[in-house]
């Protein structure tokens, strides 16, 4: 069974969707790299990931939070939310700016 699965996980990398944006313009979108950096942080590989995508982390603690928000009534949950929404965003938009330079 755990073989099966670790070989279904590196299967994706043969089915991931081609970035339409750069086939069509030929420069990267701003989600350029997430799923190239979520087979990274299946394989283990989390520096990687991080290089791939700067902020996959950010999208995973927010992703996170609203599912434990779900669950769990926290106080400032607003302001925690928003805080993650936009450091997500800001590393999205610095990464894609980056890629210009």
């Amino acid at each position: 069974m755990k073989i099966q699965l670790a070989q279904l996980f590196l299967m994706i990398e043969d089915y991931m969707l081609p970035c339409l944006s750069k086939k069509l313009f030929g420069f990267d979108c701003p989600g350029c790299g997430l799923q190239r950096s979520v087979v990274h942080l299946i394989k283990g590989e989390f520096i990687a990931a991080f290089e791939m995508y700067p902020a996959i982390y950010a999208i995973i603690f927010l992703f996170a939070f609203l599912l434990l928000n779900r669950f769990v009534t926290f106080k400032y949950s607003d302001q925690i939310t928003i805080g993650l929404m936009i450091s997500a965003a800001v590393l999205i938009l610095i990464n894609f700016a980056l890629k210009f330079m």
